[in-house]
C-alpha cells in the first residue's frame, strides 16, 4: 500500500527534531548492519568447510572475541556449521528416567510383618508358590531381617571366638603358674617328704597328696568362679532391665555349664600339678630328711 507524498510530508512534519533523528539513525544502523553482514557472509563463504568448523567448534569453547570473531560471524558460523543434536532417548526411557510407574505391573513389593513368626510364615508361603510355578514366574525374594540377624550372628560369633581365644590364653598361664606354686610347695616341704618317705609311705602316696591339694585348689577356684558370676548377674541383669526395658531378657549360667567350668578347673590343675607330684615322689629320703 503505497503513501502520497503529501500524507509522507504531513507526518514528517508533525514530528519533532528528535524523533526524526531516531527514525533516520535506525535506519542507517540498519541498513549497515546488513551491508556488513552481506560483506561478513561473503567473507566466510569464502573459506574452507573445515576451517570454519573448527573455527565455531573453538568459538563454542572459548568464546567469539578469542577467536577474533565478531558476532555476526559467530551467528553465521553457528546457523550455518553447527551440527543438529538431538537425542536417542526414548518415550518409556524419559519415563523411566523420570521415576514414572506403572501400578499394575510394579517390579518390587515391600511387606513388614508384625512378628518374627509372621515373617517366616511370609517366607514359606513364597517358598511353596515357587515350587508350584515355572522358573519365570517365581518370586525373588530378600529377607533383610535374616540378613541383618545374619551379619549380628556372625559378629557375635567372632567376638565369641576372639574371648575363647583369651580365655584358652589364660587357662595356660593359670595352668603354668599352679605347676610353678605346686614346684615351690615341692621344694619347700622337701623335709615333710622324707618323713613321709621314713615312716613307710610310698612314692604314689606323696604323689597323691600334691596331686589332691592342687584338685583342691582348682574345686576351689572353679566354684568361687561360679559364685562370682551368679552374683554379677545381678547388677547386670538389672542394667539390661533398665536400658532395654525387657524383663525377659537376662542373664544366666546355665547349671550344666557351670558343672563343666568346675570340671575343667579340677582337671587343668591336676595337669599342672603331676610333674610337681612325680618330682617330689621321687626325691630320696635320706637326702629329704638331711634338707632344711
Amino acid at each position: 500500500m503505497g503513501v502520497d507524498a503529501a500524507t509522507l510530508d504531513e507526518y514528517i512534519a508533525g514530528m519533532t527534531d528528535e524523533e526524526l533523528f531516531d527514525q533516520v539513525e535506525e535506519a542507517m544502523a540498519a541498513q549497515i548492519r546488513e551491508q556488513y553482514a552481506a560483506a561478513v557472509k561473503a567473507q566466510l563463504s569464502a573459506l574452507p568447510a573445515a576451517q570454519l568448523s573448527a573455527m565455531l567448534a573453538q568459538a563454542v569453547e572459548q568464546g567469539p572475541g578469542d577467536q577474533g570473531l565478531t558476532l555476526e560471524q559467530f551467528v553465521y558460523l553457528y546457523d550455518n556449521y553447527m551440527p543438529p543434536t538431538h537425542s536417542d532417548s526414548t518415550y518409556q526411557d524419559n519415563l523411566d528416567l523420570m521415576g514414572y510407574v506403572d501400578l499394575n505391573s510394579p517390579s518390587s513389593i515391600s511387606l513388614y510383618a508384625d512378628t518374627f513368626k509372621d515373617k517366616d510364615e511370609i517366607a514359606d508361603l513364597i517358598t511353596a508358590y515357587n515350587q508350584q510355578v515355572a522358573e519365570e514366574d517365581q518370586i525373588n525374594y530378600t529377607d533383610y531381617v535374616a540378613l541383618l540377624m545374619s551379619s549380628i550372628t556372625d559378629i557375635i560369633s567372632g567376638v565369641s571366638y576372639l574371648l575363647i581365644g583369651f580365655v584358652a590364653i589364660s587357662l595356660v598361664v593359670s595352668s603354668i603358674m599352679i605347676g610353678i606354686i605346686t614346684y615351690i610347695s615341692v621344694l619347700e616341704r622337701t623335709k615333710e617328704i622324707g618323713i613321709l618317705r621314713a615312716v613307710g609311705a610310698s612314692k604314689k602316696d606323696v604323689s597323691r597328696v600334691f596331686n589332691a591339694e592342687t584338685l583342691i585348689v582348682g574345686l576351689g577356684a572353679g566354684v568361687l568362679g561360679i559364685v562370682v558370676t551368679l552374683l554379677l548377674n545381678i547388677p547386670i541383669n538389672a542394667a539390661i532391665h533398665a536400658v532395654t526395658g525387657l524383663t525377659e531378657l537376662s542373664a544366666a549360667l546355665p547349671p550344666v555349664g557351670g558343672a563343666i567350668l568346675v570340671a575343667i578347673s579340677a582337671i587343668l590343675t591336676i595337669l599342672a600339678g603331676l610333674i610337681p607330684a612325680r618330682l617330689a615322689a621321687k626325691k630320696d629320703p635320706v637326702e629329704a630328711l638331711r634338707s632344711e
